[in-house]
């Protein structure tokens, strides 16, 4: 499946901390802060109301209770790609929440299948009768 692309997102919404990273690394990483945390307001995207909510459902541990959406990207060594990272995984999302899902249609069993569940249902139930008989002398 292809996803939508996203339309383009206000620089101006986009909040970015950045902070020393974790794990090895040697001294830079206890020096220069890489890690870039990205947060935005989720109403402040230039989405749907619909796809801002499936946005919400669907990464609700990266939402705080004030409806931000916070996106960490520590896996280079440097800050842009970092910030980039943190961008890139912002669209992603967004393209994700644009998608609406399929809605889902009752259907009714076939005769046929009705029909070959209930003679494997009486195969079954013979099959079992024929381990409670007892032999008899």
């Amino acid at each position: 499946m292809t996803l939508p692309t996203p339309p383009p997102i206000p620089e101006h919404i986009l909040r970015f901390d950045f902070k020393t990273s974790r794990g090895p690394g040697g001294q830079n990483v206890n020096k220069v802060a890489t890690r870039a945390e990205l947060r935005v307001h989720i109403s402040e995207l230039p989405l749907h109301h619909e796809a801002l909510d499936r946005l919400r459902r669907a990464s609700p541990s990266k939402v705080t209770k004030d409806d931000e959406l916070i996106i960490v990207a520590d896996e280079f060594k440097s800050q842009t790609m970092n910030r980039d990272a943190a961008i890139e995984r912002l669209r992603d999302l967004m393209a994700r929440a644009m998608v609406r899902p399929r809605t889902r249609r009752a259907t009714k069993p076939t005769k046929g299948s009705k029909e070959r569940r209930l003679t494997a249902k009486k195969r079954d139930s013979a099959i079992k009768a024929k381990r409670r008989e007892r032999p008899s002398d």
